[in-house]
């Protein structure tokens, strides 16, 4: 059975270069690479990552920790952490801690602790210090998505101001009779997205002097569907109905938009509509949002990783990183409907 020994005697090359072009583990000049590959493939040569482990006493192992794996923004992150770790030639180890606190709890006590993994992400979770110093007591780097962690650096958006910027667009145009449409109360734990961004709004309708009335503060499960039959609730139990609704996520704007067309409202003749994410099928609905690129987010959580990791420096920098975020203004949102008057 062919060795390394003899993939870098056909390709000409240092055994030290062939290991790092076939594990894409350092530089590597692209001929260098593609002769490493060539000559490898012509001698039947697999790379043995259980050799390489236990040399560099990694696992080329990176664990993502998710609340779940069913909502968009978790599944996006996990794509782009997914393609990054690929081209860097790591696997990736998915634990979906959605099961209740017992779950969790293994995951973060038992799991992460066989030292299967090199580093972990952390997405939309809060944890506690003892945790993350068991973490970091056993040389495992941690980046946090979605809120801060203490001693670990982490990665989010400012999820109050962006809801207050989504408020105000809806403000300028006019309209002062606008909904809110938040996460329920499940979705109030760890980083508090629904209250943080309920912040922001409430925020931005007292800056302009615009009250916050209650029966217009709606909740739902950041789906679609979940959105739609509040959304329903919201503008059919009212005589005097919103003439712009923000939703704290594009799921549950486009929920919104459905739950309109069956009263035979217009968006946005009629109703504006608005959300926070980024969604892809926010181009589809015409729908106004705040893009928080989160397939960016969990790319860019895994190069500050790796350039610990790979760099030798062991543990990234502990500072928290805003990722920037872009305001795409589309067909959803217009000016109020000339009969709708205003709040006093």
């Amino acid at each position: 059975m062919p060795g390394i020994k003899d993939v870098a005697e056909r390709a000409g090359l240092s055994i030290a270069t062939v290991s790092r072009a076939l594990s894409g583990k350092g530089n590597v000049s692209p001929r260098s690479r593609a002769l490493a590959q060539a000559a490898a493939a012509e001698l039947g040569f697999v790379l043995s990552y259980h050799a390489s482990s236990l040399a560099s006493g990694r696992n080329h192992n990176v664990g993502v920790v998710v609340p779940s794996v069913h909502r968009w923004f978790f599944s996006a992150v996990v794509e782009g952490v997914s393609a990054t770790l690929l081209d860097a030639g790591y696997d990736l180890t998915l634990y979906n801690v959605s099961d209740g606190e017992e779950r969790r709890h293994s995951v973060l006590n038992d799991f992460l602790l066989r030292k299967r993994v090199d580093a972990v992400i952390a997405v939309s979770l809060e944890l506690s210090e003892a945790e993350i110093q068991q973490l970091l007591a056993i040389h495992r780097p941690i980046v946090g998505i979605g809120g801060p962690l203490p001693g670990a650096p982490t990665i989010r958006i400012n999820d109050s101001g962006l809801a207050e910027a989504a408020a105000r667009h809806l403000i300028q145009l006019g309209h002062s009779r606008i909904a809110h449409m938040t996460g329920d109360a499940a979705y109030d734990k760890d980083f508090r997205l629904p209250g943080t961004r309920q912040a922001g709004f409430t925020a931005a309708m007292h800056g302009a002097g615009l009250p916050v009335r209650p029966e217009w503060l709606v909740s739902a499960d950041f789906t679609i569907q979940g959105a739609y039959a509040s959304a329903r609730q919201l503008l059919g139990s009212s005589p005097e109905r919103p003439t712009a609704v923000f939703a704290a996520s594009d799921e549950m704007a486009i929920g919104t938009i459905l739950a309109a067309r069956d009263f035979g409202l217009r968006v946005p003749e009629d109703l504006s509509v608005i959300g926070i994410d980024g969604h892809e099928l926010g181009e589809v609905f015409g729908l106004t949002t705040i893009d928080q690129d989160a397939r960016g987010q969990g790319a860019l959580a895994v190069r500050r990783l790796l350039e610990g990791l790979e760099g030798g420096g062991g543990e990234p920098a502990a500072a928290d990183l805003e990722y920037p975020t872009r305001f795409v203004i589309r067909s959803s949102t217009a000016v109020p409907p000339a009969d709708a008057s205003p709040l006093h």
